[in-house]
């Protein structure tokens, strides 16, 4: 019955989207309000249908009803709340159901947003995210439908309907509060770029290719780029203390696929104060919020079609040929557009000088754009290796390291030398006064690093970078702040809080940068990674920098959900005991998987990463593994500094008190 109803409101959100879809149309171009206003409806319409649907299947996924595929795939009777209310989005066709939903959830929000205050421009952006609502709705119609019967095939070859007794479980790679939370972060980022990609197309379509439709997603595209962020720093933390391999970033596929638009969102949003201050780089937006809104899709494309290995995504599955055409389609539809557009995409403004913010702003795209094409590269070749040359031949992780690493810090150096750079031109007194503190300072401690062991090229340069970074902050952060206690002569902190408050867009912008810097010293620290490797029995040791690790007790249990091995180990700094650890081993009954349960000592100098790689031959010793990772901590700091940071930057600002 639950199945039922989720089918039908799945055909009944079709049909709707193809509604709202036709409706906004030929009511933009009629200039009729009442289809419009009915099409606008139908979106709100839209949103409770596909929502039905979604409620239809957790319920059928929290009864553990095993009559149908999804449930009996990625659910068992016994997998803890939690991780059943996730499973919604471990699987292909839930997940897809998922992004659907949020997308028609953005749909509403902008439809109701936006009513009264760009009527020329709504009606087409309305299109847009129907056609793209549209696309799914097939997809979870006919393509991947997660209210599919389970069936069993006689010999005959007759299928009839039947329930299992259990289900398969959730892969247990995916048992981790992480991932519960992390898809729907990720999908929020991802599909938000549909709003700002609709705007986008409406003020090509309608020819209003000014600052308003700028203006008017700057905030949808923050809080895009703010929750894909941050769904990329979960999946990251999950690949940390999940995966067993002691690091964060693999360069796998999928993490390149959320990569990418992340990195066009951030030359966007970068390269549209331009044209609000100056008039100028609008084809660079017009192509960047497309280009954007293209590798969303990409990416679900890449993770759901089946066409890269990688421990992210799904199978092989039927829906790789609609995506690539939708893709294909989407791509040469927005070029035809920017294309037919270009005369009057003209920039009101010309560039002046070198030195200058505009400058700035038009290399920092420059290399975003370098970045994620190199990546785009690296994660497509095997795709066209395999389709040229019949082998399929895989891009490591050392071609991705040789090309961002030193595209990271010339974007990481931008970051410091941008804010403190006028628009038009800045003049060589400006140059000295604003540079001269920050560069002085960071020169001077480059010795320093060096002589502390930061012996190597890269990081010695990216802990440098950070420190000139962080000095041009604090300095535009003080120099703001001492104006005000001058001027108005305020507390110096209550100064500090009323600059960031009244100019929150600005200041939320260096917390931004900070954030990033505090990414980068994480990353780093990298560099001086330690292991050790070593078979252990009870009262054996292990050292790895200034710890060491001693073996109490190798022991197994049960639970209803899995069975473990697990050993403690009593961990030692200097001599002094500090802290025990038990990492584990487990098998999960119904998936019939292991899994790895490492054991972490965090710290924001260093992070003791212990892993049990199970038995030895003959099974009286443990295998372990430690690693000794420094300023890892740094980078989830950093990841919730630029997620606050951009939170500022889209509340409103308090208007000074006249």
């Amino acid at each position: 019955m639950l199945a039922d109803l989720g089918n039908f409101a799945l055909l009944a959100a079709l049909v709707m989207a193809f509604y709202a879809l036709a409706a906004s149309a030929l009511g933009a171009r009629r200039h009729d309000f009442r289809l419009v206003e009915s099409g606008q409806r139908a979106v709100v319409a839209l949103f409770l249908l596909v929502a039905i649907a979604v409620g239809a299947l957790w319920t059928l996924l929290l009864r553990s009803d095993f009559h149908y595929e999804y449930v009996a795939g990625y659910s068992n009777r016994d997998l803890p709340l939690m991780y059943k209310i996730g499973s919604l989005w471990a699987g292909q066709s839930g997940s897809l159901l998922l992004w659907t939903w949020i997308l028609t959830a953005y749909s509403v929000a902008a439809v109701l947003a936006q009513r009264g205050r760009h009527n020329r421009l709504l009606p087409y952006a309305t299109t847009v995210m129907m056609g793209t609502a549209f696309f799914f709705l097939l997809l979870n119609n006919f393509a991947s439908n997660p209210f599919r019967h389970l069936v069993q095939v006689a010999g005959s070859g007759s299928a009839t309907a039947w329930a299992a007794a259990d289900g398969k479980g959730l892969n247990p790679l995916l048992q981790h509060p992480a991932m519960v939370i992390h898809p729907p972060i990720l999908y929020t980022g991802y599909v938000g770029f549909v709003v700002p990609f609709a705007f986008g197309i409406a003020a090509l379509w309608t020819r209003q290719l000014g600052s308003a439709w700028v203006m008017t997603i700057r905030r949808w595209t923050l809080f895009a780029w703010m929750f894909l962020g941050t769904g990329i720093l979960l999946g990251a933390r999950w690949a940390y203390v999940e995966l067993g391999w002691g690091g964060y970033w693999a360069w796998d596929p999928v993490e390149n696929a959320s990569l990418m638009p992340w990195l066009a969102g951030t030359a966007f949003l970068h390269s549209v104060i331009v044209q609000e201050k100056r008039g100028m780089l609008k084809v660079w937006n017009v192509a960047l919020v497309c280009l954007t809104y293209i590798l969303c899709i990409l990416g679900t494309f890449l993770t759901r079609s089946g066409v890269v290995s990688s421990v992210h995504s799904f199978a092989q599955s039927d829906i790789g040929i609609p995506f690539a055409i939708f893709l294909v389609l989407a791509l040469a539809g927005c070029a035809a557009l920017i294309i037919s557009r270009l005369p009057y995409l003209r920039s009101e403004s010309r560039l002046d000088s070198l030195l200058s913010r505009e400058s700035g702003f038009l290399f920092n795209n420059l290399l975003l754009l370098a970045a994620t094409f190199s990546v785009l590269f690296g994660t497509v070749f095997p795709i066209f290796s395999e389709l040229i040359t019949g082998r399929n031949v895989t891009v490591g992780q050392a071609y991705f390291n040789r090309i961002e690493v030193p595209l990271g810090l010339l974007l990481l150096m931008l970051t410091g030398v941008g804010p403190l750079l006028a628009y038009r031109k800045t003049s060589g007194k400006s140059l000295r006064k604003n540079f001269t503190i920050p560069v002085g300072l960071a020169v001077v401690c480059a010795p320093l690093l060096f002589a502390l062991g930061v012996r190597t090229l890269w990081p010695l340069l990216s802990l440098t970078l950070c420190l000139f970074v962080t000095l041009t902050v604090v300095q535009e952060f003080h120099k703001g702040a001492l104006a005000r206690v001058r001027t108005l002569h305020e507390n110096y902190a209550f100064a500090l809080v009323a600059l960031t408050r009244r100019n929150n867009r600005r200041y939320g912008g260096y917390i931004v940068h900070f954030g990033i810097v505090l990414v980068f010293v994480g990353i780093t620290g990298s560099a001086f990674t330690r292991e050790n490797r070593q078979t252990m029995g009870e009262g054996d040791k292990v050292s790895v920098g200034p710890y060491t690790l001693q073996v109490e007790e190798i022991s197994e249990f049960q639970t209803a959900n899995y069975f473990a091995g697990k050993v403690t180990l009593d961990v030692f700094e200097n001599g002094r005991k500090i802290r025990t650890l038990n990492p584990e081993k487990r098998f999960y009954f119904a998936s019939e998987q292991p899994s790895t349960e490492v054991a972490i000592r965090k710290g924001l100098r260093d992070d003791l990463y212990v892993v049990y790689q199970g038995m030895n031959e003959d099974q009286t010793k443990a295998i372990v593994q430690v690693y000794l990772n420094p300023l890892v901590a740094w980078i989830w700091i950093g990841g919730l500094t630029i997620f606050l940071g951009t939170f500022l930057c889209m509340v409103p600002p308090l208007k000074q008190a006249s």
